[in-house]
């Protein structure tokens, strides 16, 4: 069964493009023109990846990102923003709502499969077996994180992040060890990236267990 992608843009010329491509690739492509109708159509078809524009109307996509994340059946989806929003500012605030990557425009229908291809080839391995380091217990099957007994909610590249670091206690990974294990050599993201998830993987644990080697990466260390 085909993977299942719905697009949300304003303009169409660009759905039309970005559809065909897809479609020619195999995936199953749903459409929607704002982000209200992007919440509806994946409460409606449930994709496995979501591609979103930010500047739509009656709800942008940052807006429509954050609410769908609050879902529990879109917590673990992919989603992915295609904007002409370059500004760091942007960018930051969209990886925070909880965007797997982030995408400017203008980009070639042939790179845009490409990157989706290269993501769906990452999430698609299962990673089986439960670290246990201290008080924490990492389920990479399941994608739970229960420390003391209490389950802590992570996105999907937060715990990936978090279970990379913590599958090897007291090693520095550096940073392009993490952007190639975490993000893949094929999906061009920033260093801030790593800062972002980094600071909400702290935030949510409350437990200070990730160290900044500064200049070189990160360690878990309890």
């Amino acid at each position: 069964m085909a993977n299942k992608i719905l697009i949300a843009d304003d303009e169409p010329d660009i759905l039309e493009i970005l559809k065909y491509n897809l479609e020619a690739e195999g995936y199953e492509v749903i459409t929607a023109k704002d982000g209200d109708e992007a919440i509806e159509q994946a409460k409606k078809h449930s994709p496995e990846l979501i591609i979103l524009d930010i500047m739509m109307p009656r709800k942008t996509g940052l807006e429509a990102c954050n609410i769908l994340r609050m879902m529990p059946a879109f917590r673990d989806t992919l989603i992915v923003f295609l904007t002409a929003m370059s500004d760091e500012t942007t960018e930051i605030k969209g990886l925070e709502t909880g965007a797997d990557d982030y995408l400017t425009k203008p980009v070639s229908p042939k790179v845009l499969v490409s990157k989706i291809n290269a993501l769906f080839r990452r999430f698609n391995k299962e990673e089986t077996g439960i670290i246990k380091v201290g008080d924490f217990e990492i389920d990479r099957q399941k994608y739970v994180v229960n420390h003391n007994e209490e389950e802590i909610i992570l996105a999907r590249k937060e715990f990936e992040l978090l279970a990379l670091l913590a599958s090897k206690p007291g090693k520095v990974f550096l940073r392009n060890e993490i952007l190639n294990q975490i993000w893949g050599t094929e999906v061009i993201v920033g260093d801030r990236t790593i800062d972002v998830h980094i600071r909400k993987i702290r935030q949510k644990l409350g437990v200070d267990c990730i160290t900044t080697v500064k200049g070189v990466g990160y360690k878990f260390e309890l």
